[in-house]
């Protein structure tokens, strides 16, 4: 079976998939067993387990987890885990939401919509940006932004997620306003 090279976070899980039993000695299926077995039920737990125990590559080990815990977006279905996101005390969080989703379309044709258990990555050639639900009356907004101090609205990221530089505050779809589209426009232009 000759390898592809893939471009999206699913195609190249696809590609990991279809590779992984001439990789790994076993299928998707096999492993998937494996970790069940090991009594693991976090995801770090499972990755640590599968290196550790099993010589998996990271990559491999990671993979295994997400499926055997159903935590990626291909295992539990994109809309539902962004449902599950914004359900019980977080659904009035849902419109501001869609007014990031709405300013990120207008970026362009080749934007990522990547939902994650707890998150969703927007994706160009790399993330440039994630929408999380992190309390019940704030989505933080983070962006990665290179060469841009910290200001105002536009915080640190600090303890926020390492995946991105910048935090923005957002509580209502109003505060998806010309300097948030900015800022997602800047980060979008350098990813």
């Amino acid at each position: 079976m000759e390898e592809k090279f893939a471009k999206s976070p699913e195609e190249m899980a696809n590609a990991m998939i279809a590779n992984m039993k001439e990789k790994t000695g076993k299928t998707l299926a096999q492993w998937t067993k494996i970790a069940k077995a090991s009594g693991e039920e976090k995801h770090g737990g499972l990755v640590k387990h599968l290196k550790t125990e099993h010589g998996m590559t990271h990559g491999f080990a990671s993979l295994v987890a997400h499926k055997t815990l159903k935590s990626d977006a291909g295992s539990a279905g994109g809309k539902n885990l962004v449902a599950a996101q914004y359900s019980g005390a977080k659904a009035d969080l849902k419109p501001v939401y869609e007014a990031v989703i709405k300013a990120v379309k207008a970026l362009g044709k080749d934007v990522e919509i990547s939902p994650k258990k707890t998150y969703v990555s927007l994706r160009r050639n790399k993330q440039f940006a994630l929408i999380q639900p992190s309390t019940k009356t704030r989505v933080d907004l983070g962006v990665n932004l290179q060469n841009e101090k910290p200001a105002g609205r536009l915080e640190s990221s600090a303890s926020f997620n390492a995946m991105v530089s910048h935090r923005v505050r957002l509580e209502k779809p109003e505060d998806v306003d010309k300097d948030v589209k900015a800022w997602l426009k800047k980060a979008y232009s350098q990813a």
